[in-house]
């Protein structure tokens, strides 16, 4: 017993050695990969993040302009973000908060107006 009085009364004045949470938070690292987030205007509706997801979570429809991810099944990998030419996705540094229910993120676009030439082109002012 008398060896662990020098730790004790160490342990008793010295500060806490753990954060409140709720009311004290820790900056994130550099680097962190937290939530997936699109910014849904610069998005073109390519399919590329769906198609190199490896946790299959992104779904995009292109005839309706819709992108669809289940948070739930994202790693976190970033794999979508290096994919993405529009850069529209991006990994946050701040992780999503706690659920309780399973929640999807839909996000709605405009669906880009194509030709048989290619994109279309705004007409020029006159």
């Amino acid at each position: 017993m008398f060896k662990m009085t020098p730790a004790l009364l160490r342990n008793f004045f010295s500060r806490r050695a753990t954060r409140r949470y709720p009311v004290v938070s820790r900056p994130p690292f550099a680097g962190t990969r937290g939530a997936l987030q699109n910014d849904i205007a610069a998005c073109t509706f390519c399919t590329l993040c769906a198609a190199r997801c490896p946790s299959q979570c992104i779904v995009v429809d292109k005839k309706s302009a819709t992108w669809q991810c289940d948070p739930f099944a994202c790693i976190c990998c970033g794999i979508c973000v290096e994919q993405c030419k529009s850069g529209s996705l991006r990994l946050s540094p701040l992780y999503r908060p706690a659920a309780v229910t399973r929640e999807r993120i839909l996000l709605r676009g405009v669906a880009p107006k194509t030709t048989a030439e290619g994109p279309a082109q705004e007409p020029e002012p006159l």
